[in-house]
């Protein structure tokens, strides 16, 4: 939703922009006003120790952090689910495809208004996506193992669907033929031949939302522990960010919009190969809160109220 905000801003500045121009002064404040607000807004988040679930349980978390215990806690990750390692190239890849995206299709190929009108379209597809996509994975009565595998296969198959046609945008200019002194006109949404990169741009964004609501719901699937959910997010987050670094480096460096687009698709193919022993083998219909206490310093007593299956559970195998 800010990115449709964002990218609102922009296109009512440059509304009539036809070439390729820097934006306005008013873009960038606008911007800088959604930032200051949307700290604000951070500071009404509830704090975690005070969620309670509709089972009556509670937030795994460590009653009492320090910084040694959390970055312990980050090998503990790996130890207790070393499988987790699996997942690090699709976090590696998670943002990678930002760069040919906004830079490469986006910012090389349309004039200033267009490439407003095309972001707009891009996060609007990703509010839709997250919706269907959050929709299908949380669906209750299909099983959470069938869920990790149709979601994994769904993927895989819009991996080559959209980037097959991405494939066939991206063999019509090459880096040099549109740059500006080549005489290049940029694509502008009254061309005729518009509406083809512009459905394209939408799957991509439909494409990047999937992705990562994918991923994210992966991680939790792995465990209802909020310990060590935050843990695998934190490299998540971590790993996601080298990629895009190493990514905007290459695009510096000017290599080829054709090099650009292969290290996508094949990064984005091969790192779901990667992780499919994870999805197959280790996302579980239900993880026990035994299994998920691992590694914090929370007891069944605290996480769980009186009277909960999984307590009267533990207290009969005592008995």
């Amino acid at each position: 939703m800010g990115a449709v905000v964002g990218s609102l801003i922009p296109l009512g500045e440059n509304i009539n922009i036809k070439e390729n121009k820097t934006v306005s002064d008013g873009t960038y404040i606008g911007f800088i006003v959604l930032m200051f607000f949307g700290a604000l807004l951070a500071l009404t988040l509830c704090n975690a120790g005070d969620i309670i679930r509709k089972d009556g349980s509670r937030v795994i978390l460590m009653k009492n952090p320090t910084w040694q215990s959390e970055l312990w806690g980050l090998w503990e990750t790996l130890r207790f689910e070393p499988f987790v390692v699996l997942l690090f190239p699709m976090f590696f890849s998670s943002n990678w495809f930002y760069v040919y995206q906004q830079n490469s299709v986006n910012g090389a190929y349309f004039n200033t208004r267009t490439k407003a009108l095309n972001g707009l379209l891009y996060w609007l597809a990703q509010i839709i996506a997250a919706v269907i996509w959050g929709y299908l994975l949380d669906i209750e009565r299909v099983k959470r193992t069938t869920r990790a595998k149709a979601a994994w296969a769904a993927l895989f198959v819009l991996t080559f669907v959209i980037w097959g046609g991405g494939y066939a945008f991206e063999k019509t200019y090459t880096r040099e033929t549109v740059s500006p002194d080549s005489g290049f006109v940029p694509g502008d949404w009254t061309d005729s031949g518009y509406a083809g990169p512009m459905f394209l741009y939408i799957f991509y964004g439909f494409y990047d939302a999937a992705w990562q609501a994918t991923i994210y719901w992966f991680m939790g699937a792995l465990s209802n522990s909020g310990r060590r959910s935050a843990n695998y997010v934190g490299f998540y987050k971590g790993i996601q960010s080298v990629g895009a670094c190493v990514v905007n480096h290459l695009d510096a460096k000017k290599i080829s919009y054709r090099s650009e687009f292969i290290s996508n698709w094949v990064l984005l193919s091969v790192s779901l190969v990667i992780a499919a022993p994870v999805i197959l083998l280790k996302i579980k219909d239900h993880v026990s809160t035994e299994e998920d206490l691992q590694g914090t310093d929370e007891t069944i007593a605290d996480v769980l109220p009186s009277g909960h299956p999984e307590k009267n559970h533990e207290r009969t195998s005592v008995a």
